[in-house]
Parts: structure tokens; sequence; C-alpha cells
């Protein structure tokens, strides 16, 4: 399973930049992983900041690891943490 990897900024109301990366199978359309990281945001309590092409972009195709392509199944994506996000 080949799976796309967005890259996404958001900055807090505190001013603080918020990296993570929404991973989704190959050929997910952008707006549904716009819609999985808004889900994301709103588990973090930041169900106000909004996701577009502007904070969130294609990077590349990966090969995952099981962890990810079970996430993945579960939910339909996985977020993997980068900065920023506690």
């Amino acid at each position: 399973m080949g799976i796309a990897v967005f890259d996404t900024y958001v900055f807090k109301n505190t001013g603080k930049r918020m990296h993570f990366d929404i991973l989704v199978p190959e050929g997910v359309k952008e707006n549904q992983v716009y819609t999985f990281g808004q889900v994301y945001l709103k588990s973090k309590g930041l169900e106000q900041l909004s996701l577009s092409a502007k904070e969130c972009r294609f990077c590349h195709i990966a090969q995952p690891e099981k962890n990810i392509v079970d996430a993945i199944e579960r939910n339909g994506f996985a977020i993997l943490e980068m900065e920023g996000c506690d």
C-alpha cells in the first residue's frame, strides 16, 4: 500500500506553530485530506483552525509501517505528529 503524505502547518491561537503529517491511501482527494485534518485538530481542541492548500500540501508517496497501515485501515487516515502538537 502506497500512502500519500501531506505536510501540514497551522498556528495555534498562542502563535505556536504546529507541524504534522496527514497520511492517507494514495489517490484520496485533497478535500478529504482536509476533512481528516479537521478531525485531528478537533481531537486537540483546535476545531476553530481550518485547513486548505495553504496549510496542507502533498509532499510525497511513502511505504508505511504496519502501525500506520493499521491506523489508516481503522480511521481512513493517520497522523504523524512532528512539532508543537502537544
